[in-house]
């Protein structure tokens, strides 16, 4: 949208807690001139989860994007000010650990802090108890001291960004309660409240856990679940005046035990706030929330229940031991928002034009969250990469009410505790098996979780051939979810034959009359090719950001099948398709193996009439056949680096698939094999992973990826990146020097000392014994030494050519 078209669009937000009001105030500096926030309860302070929150930002966390937005907010809120006083009281952040298992992920938090930008230090017990002098640092292994981190005053935040809003022309109504969402041929016309209908050209749902409640009006789902979380506070300490302000010492994190702390200081006497996640879950039906003016409190503050604080009281005197002689005198079970995977929703709806969420942003994130917003309304994109956070992302399969009461739950119970980057949740699992499910449990299949499939990683099976592998000893973080099973896999796939499930791999078809003029349009490569061809390319946004890549092929003249990867490319094409094209996902009632390794064409060839030939059936061709009985979509393709296919058919013939395929497969040494052998195999190709090694933050010239950029033909995004300058970034690939070290992915680079970039993805390379790192880093010459931080060690690494396997193909064109 132009920034004058901006300035005469009416905009609705609905919700005045800290995200509505950072995002009017991000707004109307952008030029937006009538701008109305509908607020049911009073101001400045309506009774949501802004009234209650205790404030705490830290920004370090696995997520760059999350990051980002804490960081703005911090930024942000340090600038605001109300009544003389300030909005942000930057008193620090310690994190301390009590186990050493906790120690090592504060080593690793760390290295996040290094890689995002945030200053950060690891302390000893003693320098912990300096700067929290009640710590008993006799329980300690050591700490994590942020010095940016600290404390929002978020009410009087919200008062200082309305100000600035309202001087802009915004306008802000209390006590004005939503009805209804109006809308006319799939756009969104107004809001109607108890006080008033207000036309709208845009509306934001900004209104926390009552997300729900005002999606349920616009006919858009909003998959979130209020959970009451405890808060408490004891009785005056002494030390705590108040004379250093409301608070002076950092917020402190006893994560071991689902706790923190922070001063409430005043000169009555000083309190200390303690905030616990260690009781069970407290879901609340946002559909039955009262209204302000029927509690006692307001509607996000429940009463306190002190059997559930009862064990978190006793954890909390045991790390400070002056709390002994204390007690808890005042306390609330406060509501806040989470979603199935713990992270925002942000973005406009598909089904209702101009309904916009802004839903389950925590105030930490607060800011940074409206700023992308505001940036996506007013520019057509956020100037950060915001996949995690975009409304589309979930599958249908989790968009269920008992899903997003199963996995929010889960996200409140897990949210201190140590994750490893591969940890699934335990429920609701089983929930999307492939057809060949039943196949791989029989083969011993080790299972994780992605988009709510099940994903064989390695298949017990295959146990016997690792035997014969020889691996350095892992430490035991990088050891978690890997079994040198995936050693064996992958050397049978470079030398013999491997199955591999494809299932999950997204599947568009677009079909009509105009279906290659879209495609042609809306991606990078040139799309104009006979029937059979296949093409990777690009979808990118109009500054040249990559949205996502994706196989396209080509089966009939106004019929195309696309390898895409997540419910968002979906929603992006289905937003620029035009009148006579049609686009559907057939991901559910399909499937897919891979079949490769050398042997792969003798384990195929016999089961079909077509020619499987290098000359017959050449790469990136595809072809409609049937393999025994099967008929099926057969594409030759390799996200492994060898010979061999994918071959497709419908969901009822996929386990007759596998049989035959199993079958033929015997005499040649067939195995099945799995995603951790896979993703060590594209690594050692360079295969991008979109979503970890570039998002649409990244250009193609920086990813690797100009290759599938044709400028002889118009498409989006074709403008920017003529204008664009020479890379100053470069995703790269790098070798580790040690045999033995392994690194996971997100760890800091440094060259010359200094940290210059993070690692993307990363496994060990079993064909070339070295663990590979791709990592966004400046521009640096092969042969370059670098060093990696896991853990708080210097893992020396050096940059490499790529690809780092057979270069010359001759693996692929057989």
């Amino acid at each position: 949208m132009s920034r004058t078209r901006a300035q005469s669009s009416r905009v609705v937000v609905i919700g005045a807690g800290i995200v509505g009001c950072s995002l009017a105030d991000e707004l109307t500096a952008r030029g937006w001139a009538e701008v109305t926030v509908l607020e049911q309860g009073p101001l400045p302070a309506p009774g949501g989860s802004t009234s209650h929150a205790p404030g705490l930002v830290f920004q370090t966390g696995p997520s760059k994007t999350m990051t980002g937005f804490a960081a703005y907010t911090v930024r942000k809120f340090r600038s605001l000010e109300t009544d003389g006083l300030p909005c942000f009281l930057p008193v620090g952040g310690l994190e301390i650990a009590t186990t050493e298992a906790r120690w090592a992920d504060l080593h690793r938090k760390a290295g996040l802090a290094a890689s995002w930008g945030v200053r950060g230090e690891l302390l000893t017990p003693h320098r912990c108890r300096q700067l929290w002098p009640m710590l008993d640092e006799t329980r300690l292994h050591g700490g994590f001291h942020t010095p940016d981190d600290g404390l929002a005053r978020a009410v009087p935040a919200c008062r200082a960004q309305i100000a600035r809003a309202e001087r802009r022309g915004a306008r802000f109504l209390e006590r004005h309660t939503v009805t209804g969402i109006e809308r006319e041929g799939g756009q969104v016309t107004a809001v109607v409240t108890d006080r008033g209908t207000f036309p709208a050209d845009h509306v934001v749902s900004a209104a926390g856990f009552w997300g729900p409640v005002i999606g349920a009006m616009a006919g858009v789902d909003v998959p979130l679940l209020p959970l009451a979380h405890q808060y408490a506070r004891t009785a005056p300490l002494p030390g705590l005046d108040g004379s250093r302000g409301e608070a002076s010492r950092p917020i402190l994190r006893f994560q071991d035990r689902d706790l923190y702390f922070r001063e409430h200081a005043d000169p009555a006497g000083g309190r200390i706030g303690i905030g616990s996640y260690a009781h069970r879950p407290m879901p609340v039906d946002p559909f039955t929330v009262p209204a302000f003016d029927a509690v006692p409190v307001m509607p996000s503050s429940l009463p306190f229940t002190p059997q559930d604080f009862a064990p978190s009281w006793q954890d909390s005197v045991g790390l400070l031991p002056a709390l002994a002689g204390s007690r808890i005198e005042e306390g609330f079970n406060g509501v806040f928002s989470f979603t199935p995977d713990g992270m925002p929703l942000l973005g406009e709806s598909r089904r209702l034009r101009g309904f916009w969420l802004a839903e389950a942003v925590w105030v930490t994130h607060s800011a940074g969250a409206a700023k992308a917003v505001a940036e996506w309304m007013t520019d057509g994109r956020p100037a950060v990469d915001i996949h995690e956070c975009d409304l589309s992302r979930f599958e249908d399969a989790q968009r269920s009410p008992a899903y997003i009461a199963d996995r929010g739950a889960r996200n409140f119970i897990e949210v201190y505790d140590v994750i490893h980057p591969l940890q699934p949740m335990d429920q609701p699992r089983p929930l999307r098996t492939s057809p060949f499910y039943p196949r791989q449990q029989e083969l011993g299949a080790y299972f994780l979780e992605g988009g709510g499939w099940e994903r064989p990683h390695w298949y017990e099976a295959n146990a016997p051939l690792a035997a014969a592998v020889e691996l350095p000893e892992r430490d035991a973080w990088s050891a978690r979810y890997w079994s040198p099973i995936a050693a064996a896999e992958a050397r049978a796939t470079r030398e013999g034959v491997a199955l591999y499930d494809m299932t999950p791999l997204r599947r568009l078809e677009v079909t009509g009359p105009g279906a290659l003029d879209f495609l042609q349009h809306m991606t990078t490569n040139n799309l104009r090719k006979k029937p059979g061809a296949v093409t990777y390319t690009l979808l990118l946004d109009g500054t040249g950001g990559i949205r996502s890549d994706l196989t396209v092929a080509r089966l009939a003249p106004d019929r195309f099948q696309i390898g895409a990867n997540s419910p968002a490319d979906l929603d992006w094409l289905l937003r620029h398709a035009p009148a006579g094209v049609h686009l559907r996902d057939i991901t559910p009632g399909t499937c897919c193996i891979g079949v490769w390794g050398p042997l792969a064409r003798d384990l195929v060839q016999p089961l079909t009439r077509d020619d499987f030939s290098h000359q017959g059936f050449g790469y990136f061709r595809a072809k409609e056949t049937y393999l025994g009985h099967v008929p099926v979509t057969a594409m030759r393709l390799s996200y492994v680096g060898e010979l061999g296919w994918e071959l497709y058919t419908t969901a009822d013939l996929g386990l007759r698939l596998w049989d035959t395929l199993w079958a033929a497969g015997r005499e040649h040494g067939v195995i099945a094999a799995g995603r951790s052998a896979f993703n060590s195999l594209r690594l050692e190709k360079g295969y991008r992973a979109w979503g970890a090694d570039m998002t649409d933050e990244h250009t193609p010239y920086e990813a690797g990826v100009g290759f599938a950029v044709r400028k002889d033909k118009d498409f989006v995004g074709r403008e920017a990146l003529e204008a664009l300058p020479s890379p100053s970034r470069r995703l790269t690939p790098l070798l580790l020097d040690d045999p033995a070290a392994v690194v996971l992915g997100k760890e800091p680079v440094h060259v010359a000392g200094t940290p210059a970039g993070y690692v993307t993805s990363a496994a060990y390379g079993y064909t070339l014994g070295r663990c590979i790192a791709y990592a966004w880093l400046p521009p640096l010459a092969t042969g370059t030494g670098v060093d990696i931080e896991y853990f708080g060690e210097k893992v020396p690494a050096t940059v490499a050519d790529e690809p780092l396997f057979d270069p010359k193909m001759t693996h692929i064109l057989r």
